[in-house]
C-alpha cells in the first residue's frame, strides 16, 4: 500500500487529535521535555508534537518529507505565538549536526521509517544522556464502540490496510532502542476517552493511512458517504467517545 499523508494535509490538520496535555505533562515531569532543551520531532506531520514541546519552552524541530504537512506545523505555530523550526528531510538521512538535540521522537510514525537507520541517525543527533522516543496515541477496538465498525469499513475500501486492530505497545520498537545502542530504556502508558463529533470522526478516519493517504478521491468520497451512514445509522451519540491509548518507549544514548 502507497501512504502519502500529504494527500490529506488538510484533514490532518483539522480533525487528528494530537497527543493529549496528559502525555507533554509526564514528559515534564520525567524530564524529558525541559525548558530550553533542544527537541526533533521526526515525521512531524502538521507539527503537533513539536508544537506541544515548544508551547513547553523547548526549542523544537519538525522534520517532515511532506512540503505540505510542514507549512501547516509552521502556520499552527505561528497562530500559537510559539517558536518553531521546520526541515524537509526524513528520518534516515536529517543532514542535522551531531550531538545537537536532547530529545528525539517520533510520534505514530517509527513504523514507516527504515528503523535500523532512524536509530543509527537519531542517536548521531543526540547528546550524551539524550533519549530517542517512540510515542503512540491510538485508537483502541473495543467491542461495542464505533472503532471495530469503522475499521471493517475501512478494510472494505482499502483490503491492504494492515492496521486494523493493532494498538501500543510495540514489543519490537524495545528491541530497535537496544539494537541502536541506547540504555536505560523505560516504557509509560495511559488510556482515555477522546470526544469526537460525527463530522470530526469522519475528518480523522479521511486522514488515516487506509483511506484519505492512500486512496484515490473518488474512493474517498465514496468511503467517506458509507462512514456517514454508519454513524448515523449505528453510532448516534454526538461526540463519540473513542477510547484510546498514549504509549511511549525511550531509551539514552550513553
Amino acid at each position: 500500500m502507497t501512504v502519502d499523508f500529504g494527500k490529506t494535509t488538510d484533514d490532518y490538520a483539522r480533525f487528528r487529535a494530537g497527543f493529549p496535555p496528559e502525555f507533554f505533562a509526564r514528559l515534564v515531569a520525567l524530564g524529558l521535555a525541559r525548558a530550553g532543551s533542544t527537541a526533533l520531532d521526526l515525521g512531524s506531520g502538521t507539527g503537533t508534537i513539536a508544537l506541544g514541546l515548544a508551547a513547553r519552552g523547548c526549542k523544537a524541530t519538525a522534520l517532515d518529507p511532506s512540503a505540505a504537512m510542514l507549512a501547516q506545523a509552521a502556520a499552527r505555530a505561528q497562530e500559537s505565538g510559539v517558536a518553531l523550526r521546520t526541515i524537509e528531510g526524513k528520518a534516515e538521512s536529517t543532514g542535522l549536526p551531531d550531538a545537537a538535540f536532547d530529545l528525539v521522537i517520533a510520534g505514530q510514525c517509527w513504523h514507516w521509517f527504515d528503523r535500523p537507520r532512524a536509530a543509527a541517525k537519531a542517536r548521531r543527533i543526540l547528546k550524551p544522556g539524550g533519549a530517542l522516543m517512540m510515542a503512540h496515541f491510538d485508537w483502541l477496538s473495543v467491542p461495542g464502540t464505533v472503532v471495530p465498525a469503522t475499521e471493517a469499513l475501512i478494510s472494505k475500501y482499502s483490503p491492504a490496510w494492515p492496521s486494523a486492530g493493532k494498538a501500543a505497545p510495540y514489543p519490537p520498537w524495545y528491541l530497535d532502542l537496544r539494537a541502536g545502542g541506547f540504555g536505560g530504556i523505560e516504557s509509560s502508558s495511559f488510556e482515555l476517552d477522546v470526544p469526537y463529533s460525527h463530522e470530526a470522526r469522519r475528518g480523522r478516519i479521511r486522514a488515516s493511512a487506509g483511506v484519505g493517504a492512500s486512496l484515490p478521491p473518488e474512493e474517498v468520497a465514496r468511503f467517506d458517504a458509507a462512514h456517514a451512514a454508519l454513524l448515523a445509522r449505528d453510532f448516534t451519540a454526538d461526540p463519540l467517545a473513542v477510547p484510546h491509548r498514549c504509549w511511549a518507549v525511550w531509551g539514552r544514548k550513553a
